[in-house]
């Protein structure tokens, strides 16, 4: 694995540990699901951003993690712009939501590619 993709890997799992805490603690993120109709899944979304992000950083021990977690963060990404462009918001606002998409998608690629598993 590059030095580079380590560093986009760290990026992508700190983020998703913070972004996951804030699901859980944050009133103004809980408004935000609320808005979108998902009031019920604010809790389980940053349960799996905090399980995705942990497992993206013991995946750069264990590869199959890197690529489960990866591949789990690229799909609640994908979903999350779904659910913001049905709600109207502007790309500018769901800008965050595809730029985290396109880099775990560029993670699980790269995992993919390392490990020779496609």
């Amino acid at each position: 694995m590059s030095e580079l993709t380590a560093v986009l890997i760290v990026f992508s799992s700190v983020s998703f540990l913070i972004y996951g805490v804030t699901c859980l603690f944050s009133q103004k993120m809980k408004d935000e699901f609320k808005r979108f109709g998902l009031e019920g899944l604010s809790i389980l979304t940053g349960a799996l951003e905090i399980l995705g992000g942990l497992g993206l950083l013991v995946g750069l021990k264990f590869p199959l993690l890197l690529v489960v977690s990866s591949a789990g963060l690229c799909l609640l990404m994908l979903l999350g712009l779904i659910f913001r462009f049905r709600s109207g918001d502007t790309f500018l606002s769901s800008s965050p939501a595809l730029f985290f998409m396109l880099l775990n998608g560029y993670i699980l690629w790269s995992s993919l590619m390392q490990n020779a598993i496609i």
